[in-house]
């Protein structure tokens, strides 16, 4: 019997591992690696490095690096030994004995599938290679999950919306018939680490006393932890300039250093950091294209037969999306858009306006929203006719054979 597939869901803030046919992954990591400070005359070891947990507790006497970046591969030689410790730490696994699945950003180069390819063949000597494009496995995994989800799911028409916002980058992808629509892929800078930094901004404005060297954790806690979305942003300032006592929270921590106990009043940043994304110009004036918007722009530029079913199934994908009342206040916003684009086409064409199907907009929100990438590409794994790219081929052929995306042609079969 053939072993399980390795599912590897590398993203900029955290790293999904485990193997195929599982619902949750066996290991959430890090995307950070620590790796020696080199000195003039001493010897490095190959081994000397860490990652994850433990790259984060040396980063006093370490070189610490985020090898991806908004999604993409910064540093390949620390990405290759980031898999190395991944696969035999972790998973202890052989990877000599088990296909891998590895996922992508949308847009992802040509150059850094075959660079991928050729760490995995040449290093790993993997058998069989998948690089699944991470919208696809996320929209796939969502529909699994879903009342539109098939008996078996094998003939299911993968066609929606996702939105991917994770720890460094939030992208919109449309999705027909399981293959991304490139031209109309946009994203905005604005993800899980810049909510946490304004979040942390706000609290040192107000004078709150944070130890330095836990001061982002802090705050990333406190993100997690007591913010939500709010259906309307004055109403709630109100809210809480009226009944402060039962709004504020407090935050209670201990200096590692010290060992003394602090508090933190919690306070507006409950609803102001993920207020972000519907109102980006209270972050920065660079940037004030609200998520709702982008969501509706990339739709609107999709050809005309696919708009009504990318509308119908948008769904949420990542940490960022996993805040209360999130994918209401989406949904509301995207609905009102798209209502009166509808009711300025009725006014303008009154003759046609009865025949008019009116769009229905619906955000869903799966089961497994924040590792929706890893448990659809483990899905996607045990596929019956699953086309994998051999060991065999890549040796024949070279890393070229990852320029086309073997996982869209069995999915549509």
């Amino acid at each position: 019997m053939a072993k399980p597939a390795v599912i590897l869901d590398n993203g900029t803030g955290f790293t999904k591992m485990g193997y195929s046919g599982n619902s949750e992954p066996s290991f959430i990591v890090p995307s950070i690696i620590s790796t020696v400070v080199e000195k003039q005359g001493a010897t490095v070891q190959d081994l000397d490095f860490f990652i994850g947990a433990d790259a984060v507790q040396k980063r006093a006497d370490y070189n610490t690096d985020y090898p991806i970046r908004e999604g993409i591969v910064s540093n390949w030689d620390n990405m290759e030994k980031y898999w190395q410790r991944c696969i035999f730490q972790y998973l202890c696994a052989d990877p000599e004995e088990h296909n891998f699945m590895l996922t992508e950003p949308p847009m992802n180069t040509p150059e850094n599938r075959e660079l991928t390819a050729e760490i995995m063949f040449e290093t790993f000597n993997v058998p069989g290679l998948i690089i699944a494009v991470q919208a696809v496995c996320a929209l796939y995994g969502s529909l699994q999950t879903g009342q539109r989800a098939d008996e078996d799911g094998s003939d299911m028409p993968i066609t929606g919306t996702v939105i991917d916002s994770g720890d460094g980058v939030t992208h919109v992808i449309p999705v027909a018939e399981g293959y991304p629509i490139g031209s109309c892929i946009k994203h905005i800078p604005l993800a899980g680490r810049t909510i946490t930094e304004f979040i942390l901004q706000m609290m040192r404005d107000r004078g709150e006393t944070l130890p330095p060297d836990q001061a982002l954790e802090i705050a990333q806690k406190v993100k997690e932890t007591y913010c939500y979305v709010c259906p309307d942003l004055v109403k709630e300032y109100q809210k809480f300039d009226t009944t402060p006592d039962s709004r504020f929270r407090q935050y209670k921590g201990t200096d590692l250093k010290t060992k003394k106990k602090f508090n933190v009043d919690v306070g507006y940043e409950r609803f102001l950091g993920p207020e972000l994304f519907f109102n980006p110009e209270i972050f920065s004036n660079e940037f004030s294209t609200s998520l709702p918007d982008l969501v509706d722009s990339t739709i609107q530029a999709c050809p005309i037969d696919t708009r009504l079913p990318l509308y119908n199934y948008i769904t949420l994908s990542g940490g960022s999306t996993m805040y209360k009342h999130f994918s209401r206040r989406l949904q509301r916003d995207i609905q009102r858009k798209v209502t009166e684009r509808e009711e300025i086409r009725a006014k303008k064409y009154p003759d046609l306006a009865a025949t008019m199907k009116k769009t229905e907009v619906n955000v869903a929100t799966p089961p497994f929203q924040r590792f929706a990438v890893w448990f659809g590409a483990s899905m996607l794994a045990i596929c019956p006719g699953q086309t994998w790219k051999t060991r065999a081929e890549y040796q024949e052929k070279g890393p070229g054979i990852m320029r086309a995306n073997a996982v869209l042609s069995s999915v549509n079969g």
